[in-house]
């Protein structure tokens, strides 16, 4: 099968072909490849000037919607050709465009990326709008990685209370040990990052943490911003660039009443990342911490998590799992979950009532075949080597 998103940094399309089986308890994943399709630089554009504050209308959505399902599309074919030309399925993520949270409870979710045109473009059936179920369950339908983390870290393996970190746009965590999983956005990863770079030198990041390692942080700049209502929120949470956005920087760099060097205002706002993952996984009582996702690759970001932190800071590779395709790979395993009827989230990590089956699917060429549902709940995750046979 072929697992496609695109995240809220809206730099391009992940995509990770993988073969899934289903042992009873066990699904055992084996990664086939992986490749990220960058968005055309127009249509990128378009959706960045999309998110609040920005207005969209009725036509506007319609054109996104066409748009980034055409390069999904795109997308699927080449996770086609990494699963050796054939797949028995796609199953899309989407981007998302809006996150409706009013007082700490998620109201709606907006995914686009139209299913219809990866199903004409490969001719197999897509399972997709995988958030919404959660939603209407009164969770957040987000973050879904716990369902992936609690699989393949909760194996009894006696590591105590971890914590899977994943450095997006938005970053967040999930607890697995001690309990019931949990998982929530701790607040911004890359999102104001990236936002500083680009404004600042046009460049949409600061490559290898390269501006923020010759800056110092504005102590009175990073208090302004972890004077925020959401750091304060109770778990489980979500959030999105609604949140912290343009105007939110904007607001703090106002307070802050001076001006700021590039280089202090990057290394501030990583340094907010950090501390405020930093701050969640202390609250968890981690004993480790994995982190995957882009954030992975700045090396001040990942220096700054672990001087804060006393427990061991590991990357997901380290365990076997690729941390630049694991949200590509968590989509093809909630694909994998709704085409065998089994439920797609955990209801302790997103605050949803109970378990639900996510997700539509959309028939390709032929006529919808699935298999008999499932009758035994999975309880871990086996990752293969792509060389397994």
């Amino acid at each position: 099968m072929v697992g496609l998103l695109s995240g809220t940094s809206m730099d391009g399309i992940d995509l990770a072909a993988a073969e899934l089986r289903l042992d009873g308890e066990t699904i055992e994943l084996r990664p086939l490849g992986e490749h990220t399709l960058d968005y055309p630089a127009a249509l990128r554009e378009d959706l960045l000037s999309a998110l609040p504050p920005g207005v969209l209308d009725a036509a506007a959505l319609c054109r996104l919607d066409t748009l980034v399902g055409r390069c999904f599309a795109e997308a699927a074919r080449l996770g086609v050709d990494l699963a050796g030309g054939q797949a028995d399925f796609v199953a899309s993520l989407g981007q998302t465009i809006y996150h409706w949270v009013e007082r700490g409870r998620a109201l709606g979710t907006l995914q686009i990326g139209q299913p219809a045109w990866i199903a004409e473009a490969t001719g197999l059936p897509v399972v997709s709008d995988l958030r919404t179920r959660d939603v209407a369950a009164a969770g957040h339908g987000a973050p879904l990685a716990g369902v992936l983390d609690s699989l393949w870290l909760g194996d009894g393996s006696g590591s105590g209370t971890q914590v899977a970190v994943n450095i997006g746009g938005i970053a967040n965590i999930a607890v697995i040990g001690g309990g019931e999983p949990r998982a929530y956005d701790t607040g911004p990863g890359n999102a104001l990052i990236d936002l500083a770079a680009q404004q600042r030198t046009g460049k949409p990041q600061d490559t290898d943490g390269a501006l923020a390692a010759s800056g110092s942080v504005n102590a009175d700049l990073l208090a302004i911003l972890l004077d925020d209502g959401y750091y304060r929120l109770p778990a489980p949470k979500s959030t999105g660039k609604e949140h912290f956005n343009a105007a939110h920087l904007d607001r703090a760099l106002t307070d802050l009443g001076g001006p700021i060097g590039d280089g202090d205002l990057l290394a501030t706002l990583t340094e907010l990342t950090a501390r405020t993952i930093a701050d969640a996984c202390r609250t968890e009582g981690a004993e480790r911490v994995v982190v995957a996702g882009g954030g992975v690759h700045n090396p001040v970001l990942l220096a700054a998590l672990r001087r804060q932190l006393d427990a061991p800071v590991l990357v997901s590779d380290d365990l076997g799992m690729p941390s630049d395709s694991k949200e590509a790979l968590l989509t093809a395993l909630l694909g994998f979950l709704t085409w065998n009827g089994l439920p797609g989230n955990t209801p302790g990590t997103t605050g949803a009532s109970g378990p639900r089956i996510l997700g539509s699917i959309t028939p390709g060429a032929t006529g919808l075949r699935l298999p008999e549902p499932a009758t035994t709940q999975p309880r871990r995750l086996i990752m293969r080597s792509a060389a397994t046979n």
